[in-house]
């Protein structure tokens, strides 16, 4: 048993699944986000995006986590790996329909002048071979523990899921003040297709 303070909070997931506004919601709720404000809010996220450098960087430098006990952190799914085994995570996963993910991360791009020149089936399938493979490493770790967040969920049935979060933290987070973060406004970026979760 690790108490809340020893306990690593990790919010993960598919760039533009969510991750921001999971951050947004514990903070709100009570957990504090360990982030560093180096990258600003913008119009794909207006309400910022809640990241801290260096976990880009721990895996040749982990110093970083031990201030990260008692915190919520964000990390893109391909980081996890790079985790040290000597700590105890709590792992949020964000799950969004793909066809979403996919809409608002070429919205982001063509904002920016950018085009990965991908096709969105074949970035689709890598998506979701990639993580298959994370689901399944996670899986075998004992210092992880993972409770899969349905974004498409959480924006329409807010008031279950934040009971499912408290309920997988048990750190006493405020859920109405966490229920409160969501805004319609910012579901956006949605298209039908044929491409699937």
């Amino acid at each position: 048993m690790h108490t809340t303070n020893e306990v690593i909070t990790i919010v993960s997931g598919l760039p533009r699944s969510g991750t921001s506004m999971m951050m947004r919601m514990l903070e709100a709720g009570g957990l504090p986000p360990l982030i560093d404000h180096i990258r600003i809010a913008n119009e794909d996220n207006p309400a910022g995006y809640y990241e801290f450098e260096p976990v880009k960087r721990t895996k040749q430098d982990p110093s970083w986590l031990a201030k990260a006990p008692g915190h919520a952190v964000k990390m893109v799914y391909r980081l996890l790996y790079d985790l040290p085994a000597t700590n105890h995570y709590r792992v949020l996963m964000m799950r969004r329909e793909i066809s979403e993910v996919l809409a608002s991360q070429r919205t982001m791009l063509k904002r920016e002048d950018l085009d990965d020149h991908v096709a969105d089936e074949q970035m689709a399938a890598v998506f979701k071979a990639e993580l298959a493979r994370t689901d399944k490493w996670l899986a075998l770790q004992p210092n992880f523990s993972v409770l899969n967040v349905d974004y498409n969920r959480i924006v329409l049935e807010t008031g279950p899921v934040v009971a499912e979060i408290e309920a997988f933290l048990n750190v006493g987070l405020n859920l109405d003040d966490m229920c409160n973060v969501i805004d319609m406004g910012l579901y956006r970026n949605r298209r039908e297709t044929s491409v699937t979760r």
